[in-house]
C-alpha cells in the first residue's frame, strides 16, 4: 500500500510540475515530513525527480512558442555556478540550518504570491 501511495504522490507532483506549480517542493514535503528522509537525501531525490519531469514539460513550452530563448541563456549562464557554489555550501551545512532555511525561503515565497501583485492580470 505504502508503494502505490508514493507512485500516486510522484504521478500527481509530476502533473503538477508540467503546470508550473511546484511539484518539485511539494514533493520534498512529502519526503522530508512524511516519509521521514533526510533533508540532503530528498534533494537529491528531487534532482533526478526533476530531470523527468524537466524535459517533457520543456518540449511543451517549446511547441506553445512560451520559451524566451534570450532569457534562458543569461539564467543559464548564472544559473549553472551559481548552483554548484550553493551545493558545495550546503554540503557543508547543518542540516536543521539547512531545514530552516529551506521553510523561509517557502514562506517568503508564498506570501509573494498570495499578496503580490499579479502584473499578467488583464484589467
Amino acid at each position: 500500500m505504502n508503494q502505490l501511495l508514493g507512485f500516486f504522490i510522484g504521478f500527481l507532483t509530476g502533473v503538477l510540475s508540467g503546470f508550473g506549480v511546484g511539484g518539485g517542493t511539494l514533493l520534498i514535503l512529502w519526503l522530508t515530513m512524511i516519509e521521514h528522509m533526510d533533508q540532503l537525501r530528498a534533494g537529491g531525490a528531487n534532482l533526478v525527480y526533476f530531470l523527468c519531469c524537466a524535459l517533457p514539460a520543456a518540449v511543451g513550452h517549446m511547441k506553445n512558442g512560451l520559451i524566451q530563448y534570450q532569457a534562458l541563456l543569461w539564467c543559464a549562464l548564472a544559473g549553472v555556478p551559481v548552483s554548484v557554489g550553493a551545493s558545495l555550501l550546503a554540503a557543508g551545512m547543518d542540516t536543521g540550518l539547512l531545514r530552516r532555511l529551506f521553510g523561509g525561503l517557502l514562506l517568503v515565497i508564498g506570501c509573494g504570491q498570495l499578496f503580490g501583485k499579479d502584473k499578467d492580470e488583464k484589467t
